[in-house]
């Protein structure tokens, strides 16, 4: 299952460039468009192969649970990934503005690391959800124990990620003078 999802990994990021790739410098707009919406295909492709591994009878084991945490994150950051590395693209290629940074302090900065945490929370919940669906496909929830050993640490660094994160709300980050 492991090199299942370093190639995912790596599918990703060669569709991603590839697509921006076509996109500016080679101006082949139709073919960035098709390179960019296979983007998300590679997250069903890892779906996919999970399922079948665990209705074949593969042991359910921390890897699966990796899957799902791959899956989950690519839902929930995956959209905004794509941009960021759009706008450098753009940039670089095609004489666009500079990239935004995120604010570094005041409001602006406490609302952008609530967000981020919101999109760390969703990808979690993403990840219980596929690990709940493969626990249904399965059938037997001892079978798929193993799998669900990340969550546990996950979940405590989802809570750190709140503390943090909305601690910038109660005291924000001051500019240097």
């Amino acid at each position: 299952m492991v090199p299942a999802i370093i190639a995912c990994e790596i599918g990703f990021w060669v569709l991603l460039l590839a697509g921006l790739t076509a996109r500016y410098p080679l101006r082949a707009k139709t073919l960035s468009t098709v390179l960019l919406l296979c983007v998300p295909l590679v997250d069903v492709v890892l779906l996919a192969l999970s399922v079948v591994d665990l209705r074949g009878g593969g042991e359910a084991s921390a890897a699966h649970g990796l899957a799902a945490g791959y899956l989950g994150a690519s839902v929930a950051f995956g959209g905004q990934l794509v941009r960021w590395t759009d706008q450098r693209f753009a940039h670089r290629f095609a004489g666009g503005p500079a990239p935004a940074r995120a604010p570094r302090h005041g409001r602006e900065h406490a609302a952008h690391e609530r967000r981020q945490w919101l999109r760390h929370l969703a990808a979690y919940v993403v990840a219980v959800a596929v690990m709940g669906l493969f626990t249904l496909l399965v059938g037997d929830p001892e079978r798929v124990a193993p799998m669900w050993g990340p969550m546990g640490v996950w979940g405590i660094v989802v809570a750190i990620d709140f503390l943090i994160s909305f601690s910038y709300t109660i005291a924000p980050r001051k500019a240097r003078s």
